[in-house]
């Protein structure tokens, strides 16, 4: 059988690779004193809140289980528009708002939307492999741009302008980002947006950790740009992080007004709508004592960096940037893999694995600027699991 080359570009999900050995690993060792630790995966360990759960089983049981529009309910898109003007102070029309499946629903949609084959679309290395994958899925190339701990690794203005050729449509950015739980400082995006847009660009910018931030200068939402800077950036979100409804699979677009009737063709086509039932749930992520639970959750993950980056950094895998949003760090693991007596991240992944019966992610998925270098761990697990993971790691690589 003859396989299409737009499937043959897609690289493995190392992460996910990863993920299966430590399961069958966990599987042998589930009855011992110490079993599999999994600080792989980016999935919040808190679930949907009560009265999320109590809106997905009213609307199953009054029969709320029907196609919606293309875009969405219209009243989930009225209450995504009203959190973005209460939580970040962006006047973001309904109208502009399209409900996806899930984050990389949105993603697929706006790179079909928008990218022409042989376009390039600049992006920043390291990022979340995926992305760049919708990108090569739409018949575009993305050219990651190597970035360094001094620019958060994230893409400045500057390079943006020096990397641009006739060929580039665009910039795909992540704010807070994976694996790095860094940010870009909102005057250096308005500046790469400004650039970008004088050049008939497109700037697309994953927000799905936003609503994860930590610090006050980070916490801003790209659609909250003055004028027609907030008006032409697309920004894609999602329910699964924030809002801890991953296996939900429901995320959300925002675009400009002229864009919504293409987006809105393509998904009638392709999908129909997302799901009916997660978006009545959703509806009740807005409501007070879920927002408030949000919000404890919250500070229950900050804790959780602000305990877990110091004991990575004691134990000679080096965070070089304290990370501002999401629930990653993202680790310079060359000193404690020489401990071990490896060479790179990808042996020293699996060698925790084999000795401290831990699972993180190496940094191969992540680009092609040192993967060798970093591993990335999640802090969305909890705190007794971050402290018995710190236990291990000091046992192997201190004791």
């Amino acid at each position: 059988m003859k396989i299409a080359q737009r499937a043959q570009r897609i690289e493995p999900f190392y992460v996910m690779e990863v993920a299966k050995a430590a399961s069958a690993m966990a599987q042998e060792i589930a009855h011992t004193s110490q079993p599999m630790i999994f600080l792989n995966i980016g999935e919040p360990d808190f679930t949907a809140p009560p009265l999320v759960q109590h809106a997905a089983a009213r609307a199953i049981a009054q029969g709320n289980t029907q196609y919606t529009q293309a875009t969405g309910l219209p009243a989930l898109r009225e209450r995504i528009s009203d959190w973005y003007a209460a939580r970040f102070g962006a006047q973001v029309a309904p109208s502009r708002i399209i409900i996806t499946a899930g984050a990389s629903g949105a993603l697929h949609l706006a790179c079909l939307a928008l990218i022409e084959a042989g376009d390039e679309i600049l992006m920043p290395d390291p990022s979340y492999p995926c992305n760049r994958h919708f990108v090569s899925a739409a018949e575009g190339t993305a050219v990651l741009i190597p970035t360094t701990a001094e620019e958060r690794f994230q893409l400045t203005a500057d390079k943006v302008k020096a990397a641009w050729t006739p060929k580039t449509r665009g910039v795909l950015l992540a704010s807070p980002s994976n694996p790095t739980g860094t940010s870009i400082a909102p005057e250096e995006l308005q500046r790469i947006h400004e650039f970008v847009h004088s050049q008939g660009g497109i700037t697309l910018v994953d927000e799905i950790y936003l609503g994860l931030s930590y610090e006050e200068h980070f916490g801003h939402s790209a659609l909250a740009m003055p004028g027609e800077l907030g008006q032409s950036v697309i920004s894609i979100n999602s329910f699964s992080k924030y809002f801890n409804m991953t296996g939900w699979r429901l995320g959300w677009l925002v675009v400009p007004e002229a864009l919504v009737p293409v987006i809105e063709r393509i998904a009638q086509n392709l999908v129909i709508c997302a799901s009916t039932v997660a978006q009545h749930a959703a509806l009740a992520c807005f409501e007070a004592d879920s927002l408030l639970e949000y919000e404890r959750r919250r500070a229950e993950f900050k804790a959780r960096r602000d305990y877990f980056i110091p004991e990575l950094n004691r134990l000679g895998l080096r965070v070089p940037v304290m990370p501002d949003g999401a629930f990653y760090a993202y680790a310079d693991c060359t000193e404690a893999a020489a401990r071990l007596g490896m060479s790179g991240s990808w042996d020293f992944a699996f060698e925790v694995m084999k000795r401290a019966h831990l699972a993180v992610t190496p940094g191969r998925d992540f680009g092609q600027a040192a993967p060798e270098q970093f591993v990335r761990f999640s802090t969305a697990s909890s705190m007794a699991q971050l402290r018995e993971a710190v236990a291990r790691l000091t046992s192997v690589l201190i004791n």
